[in-house]
């Protein structure tokens, strides 16, 4: 009996053993499938949404359920700075908080972003390492807590941390295990959120950006006449002059620097300007702006270009600024054809004789404006005959490229104008920029292209 006795209990040992093995991997077993199931959720609710806020809250809040945790924060890494930055605190000192920067290495979450290490604190106040920046803002009292590092792509951009465990109980080594495995898609969800948040905001700065340079456009072109103009002088001939002006302007990008203006001095004289200023977009734009009221508004009957030019100049020097305009400003008696101007640096323009020759117009030049504060601009002379023609340009013309980097250049020009030479204004105007674009033939242009072409002729009775 003894010896039966034995082998019961033998057997009923080995039962109990195998029942509690059974048991000890149905435990693991449920274990483990509550621990997927909890990174099942945790990464249905990180992938939820795209949106960097959103995403930080849900972050949050699933972070402090799952753990059993009073509060759970992500603090993000700025590369440029090497510093953390809470982007979304909630709570009535939010504001405060989001103020709060910490060093990489500084705090506990600075050394686990320096690290890349995990901790799990059950005293954080007696920890070395600890921090008390953040808990002084909020008046919140930090007992226990777990951090880990966000890792993507094998970049820390940020740490992930849970305070104070509930029911006053510290976290186990199986809670910061637990953590660790769900900061992983939390960090893959953040770094595309952070790439959509970025992506949307250069694309709100991009079209900001496209509605101010449209407006920017209409503003520049406001300034500019839009429609030729016909002033009919006093005959000093047998027969009547007019002078008739027209031309055209395209920016290589939404705004630039090139400008024009025409207008009657009185009845018998036509002014007329063009030029280019040295640099391209908004701070062109404004350059002109301002180049353009001055030289309106301190023209007056009595006047010469040489003196205008000089006056402007004054106004427009600045010890500081390296912008300038070079500039030809012309002003034509339609009855005689004496024609006064003043260059200040700019493209020599041609002059179209009616007898069919094509010649640039010499003259002294100034230096561009804004260049040199005390600059005497002088004038020079030339008479107009009925018939010729004055075309003015900006280098956009001269200096285009083609592909090969070749330039359009002056000889280029001056065929097409010989050519041309019985052309009216507006076809000239459209020949000219058709012509440089079929020299550049699509090759990008980083200059803008204006002409002005001013006519004296025989009054129409």
């Amino acid at each position: 009996m003894n010896i039966v006795a034995g082998v019961l209990l033998l057997i009923c040992l080995a039962v109990v053993a195998g029942w509690q093995r059974s048991e000890r991997k149905r435990n693991s077993a449920e274990l483990e499938l509550g621990r997927t199931m909890q990174l099942f959720d945790v990464s249905l609710e990180v992938n939820s949404t795209i949106h960097k806020q959103d995403l930080l809250v849900k972050i949050m809040e699933t972070s402090s359920r799952i753990m059993n945790a009073e509060a759970s924060s992500v603090i993000l890494v700025d590369e440029e700075k090497g510093e953390l930055f809470f982007d979304l605190a909630l709570g009535t000192k939010g504001d405060e908080v989001r103020e709060i920067r910490l060093k990489i290495g500084e705090g506990i979450a600075g050394w686990v972003a320096q690290t890349g290490q995990s901790v799990k604190i059950d005293d954080a106040a007696q920890d070395e390492r600890w921090s008390s920046k953040v808990a002084k803002r909020v008046d919140y009292p930090t007992r226990s807590m777990l951090c880990v590092p966000l890792i993507s792509k094998g970049k820390i951009i940020g740490v992930l941390q849970v305070l104070n465990k509930r029911d006053g109980a510290h976290f186990s080594e199986r809670d910061l295990q637990l953590l660790e495995s769900i900061a992983s898609p939390i960090a893959a969800s953040l770094e595309n959120a952070m790439l959509y948040d970025a992506l949307e905001k250069t694309t709100a700065t991009k079209e900001r950006m496209e509605s101010e340079l449209r407006i920017a456009t209409e503003i520049q072109m406001g300034f500019l006449p839009r429609r030729s103009l016909a002033v009919s002088g006093v005959p000093a001939e047998s027969l009547a002059a007019t002078a008739q002006a027209q031309a055209v302007i395209r920016p290589a990008r939404e705004v630039g620097g090139d400008f024009y203006d025409y207008f009657p001095i009185d009845d018998n004289r036509l002014f007329f300007i063009l030029g280019d200023v040295s640099d391209k977009g908004i701070p062109a734009a404004l350059f002109m702006a301002v180049t353009m009221t001055l030289l309106k508004g301190k023209m007056t009957a009595e006047m010469t270009p040489g003196e205008l030019l000089t006056a402007v100049n004054r106004e427009l020097y600045k010890d500081d600024s390296s912008m300038f305009a070079t500039i030809f400003c012309g002003l034509l008696d339609v009855g005689t054809g004496q024609l006064l101007y003043s260059d200040g640096g700019h493209c020599p323009p041609y002059l179209m004789r009616q007898a069919g020759d094509v010649e640039q117009l010499k003259g002294k030049k100034g230096l561009p404006l804004g260049v040199m504060e005390d600059m005497e601009y002088r004038d020079n002379e030339v008479t107009l005959a009925l018939g010729d023609r004055l075309v003015l340009y900006t280098d956009g013309i001269t200096e285009a490229e083609n592909r090969q980097l070749e330039q359009y250049g002056f000889a280029r020009l001056q065929q097409l104008l010989a050519k041309e030479q019985a052309s009216p204004q507006t076809c000239l105007l459209e020949r000219m920029v058709e012509d440089v674009d079929h020299f550049t033939n699509g090759a990008i242009q980083s200059d803008d292209i204006a002409v002005l072409i001013v006519d004296r002729k025989p009054s129409e009775m």
